[in-house]
């Protein structure tokens, strides 16, 4: 049961009851107006592009800040918002140690990274790859690339309308329609307006992402008469996490985290058309430092913010356990219990802002998924393997076309995200996370080792994701513990163990081909 503290929290204020029906009408209409007033935005700045480069990078000279808060919403919003509380609520608060690591990511990206990025300005982040290791490579990087991102675009949407589904108090059959209507609006303001449209909508949904936790923690502080939902001591139905463990079937520990979350966001910076796309849109190398630099900062306050919240969520429902409902009381439940306080526990118009944020926070990811695999589809393939050249606007609109055929494929793909096992955390490694590091290993290849060869890379790649993939579904493949039903290896090690096995095969197979090329050079 997710209710027993060993101490008693006293309640001060009055606890109302829950909402009947959920949200309210004037929520409804709230949420009604957002979805239009993006639509229209994308309109707006749709009506002045007339060239691919404008559609997709912004012309290459926007403010850093707004790049910034749009790396932050695009890559982290969704999945940050629905997965934090509940993981914090329900397995305990050890993942939030991964901030820790946010100096080391901001020195290995600036310092290492984007001095070598900067130096190329491109549309598609795979064209830094044909020049050293050849078209096969480029190709493999682009779809290996569009895979991820259909499958983290499918699960935002996934997330979002099952989230929805709870906060309205509707069964699951409704969540196709509810992922039809996000997948809808996100993809039309994305289609219209191209990458400057998303940018500007991602400050917006940002600000109504933080200032929903905001609110949540709130309520509850005044509820409460204070801050005794914040936990003194280790909740019993949190898992053990501790700092290391030789056991690869401990779900969390620290050291995981900190691997897991480092490897991650370097490997999703500098590799992810979603991240390079938006330096790119950058002026110069300084200010692409400080779009890293104000993504870091908003993902450490925002993700600390969540953290808080799902320790609110936790002491409020254990001092008021008749109020939550008996499905939401397991463990196992536990991301559910932050949009059913949303719904039932808010007031009216107050409930409505905040799930505008959870809509934003999943429009803002899918929006730019469909604006980067746009860009990937026409730069790598049709452009790269195109005969003839055609015009700007002919381009323009085939891209926005691209965009539309996108999001009715992620839509379509959502319905079959459910069937993964795990919490939304565990999820979202165990699938759009599973790419991210073979995805950068190329450019690892291609820009810093320099005797680096088609097959090495391939190889690396193949054995990488093979290894990672082993690990995400380790249960199904070598069955669960009996007892607790754990994975026999954790997800945290996906990321550390598909690194090693793909630079280390990539560099032994590299190694080799090149000293055969040697040999067959000083033959002839």
């Amino acid at each position: 049961m997710l209710l027993p503290f060993s101490h008693t929290v006293s309640v001060l204020a009055a606890v109302p009851a829950p909402h009947a029906a959920g949200l309210t009408p004037v929520d409804w209409i709230i949420i009604l107006i957002y979805a239009l007033s993006t639509i229209v935005l994308g309109w707006w700045f749709g009506r002045s592009q007339t060239t691919a480069k404008e559609y997709f990078v912004g012309s290459g000279n926007m403010n850093p800040a707004l790049i910034g808060v749009s790396l932050f919403a695009s890559l982290l919003s969704a999945i940050t918002y629905l997965s934090i509380p509940g993981e914090t609520l329900g397995k305990g608060p050890v993942f939030l140690v991964n901030y820790l690591v946010y100096p080391v990511i901001y020195v290995l990206v600036a310092y290492f990274l984007l001095p070598v990025y900067m130096k190329q300005r491109v549309t598609s982040a795979y064209e830094l790859l044909e020049a050293r290791l050849g078209l096969s490579v480029r190709l493999l990087a682009a779809g290996m690339f569009l895979l991820l991102r259909l499958v983290w675009m499918s699960l935002l949407i996934y997330l979002m309308s099952t989230a929805i589904a709870t906060m309205i108090g509707i069964g699951a059959e409704w969540v196709p329609l509810i992922a039809l209507v996000t997948g809808v609006v996100s993809v039309t303001y994305a289609t219209l307006g191209g990458l400057r449209a998303v940018v500007i909508t991602d400050l917006t949904q940002t600000i109504l992402l933080y200032g929903g936790a905001l609110l949540v923690i709130g309520v509850i502080t005044v509820r409460m008469g204070g801050f005794g939902w914040f936990p003194s001591e280790w909740n019993e139905n949190w898992n053990d996490q501790p700092v290391f463990s030789l056991d690869p079937a401990v779900r969390v520990t620290m050291v995981g985290t900190f691997l897991s979350v480092l490897i991650w966001y370097v490997c999703t910076t500098g590799g992810d058309q979603v991240s390079v796309q938006r330096f790119m849109a950058t002026k110069d190398l300084r200010s692409a430092r400080i779009a890293i630099a104000i993504q870091l900062t908003i993902g450490a306050l925002v993700g600390l913010t969540l953290g808080l919240a799902g320790f609110a969520l936790l002491g409020y429902f254990t001092a008021n356990p008749d109020i939550l409902p008996e499905a939401l009381r397991s463990p196992e439940a536990a991301d559910k219990i932050f949009p059913h306080f949303i719904a039932a526990h808010l007031p009216p118009v107050v409930s409505g802002l905040v799930v505008s944020g959870l809509f934003a926070a999943a429009m803002s990811s899918v929006d730019s998924g469909v604006n980067s695999i746009t860009a990937v589809v026409t730069s790598d393939f049709i452009d790269r393997l195109r005969s003839k050249p055609v015009s700007e606007a002919r381009r323009v609109l085939l891209a926005r076309i691209i965009a539309f055929s996108v999001g009715v494929i992620v839509v379509g793909l959502s319905s079959f995200i459910g069937k993964v096992p795990g919490n939304i955390t565990a999820v979202t490694n165990k699938t759009v996370n599973l790419l991210s590091v073979p995805i950068f290993c190329f450019f690892l290849f291609a820009l810093f080792v320099k005797f680096a060869r088609p097959a090495g890379v391939w190889a690396g790649a193949i054995t990488g994701t093979l290894a990672g993939g082993l690990i995400a579904f380790s249960g199904p493949i070598f069955g669960n513990d009996p007892v607790t039903g754990t994975d026999p290896v954790s997800f945290q090690w996906i990321a550390p163990v598909s690194l090693v096995v793909n630079v280390v095969v990539g560099l032994a197979v590299s190694f080799v081909v090149s000293r055969i090329d040697k040999r067959a050079d000083i033959a002839i």
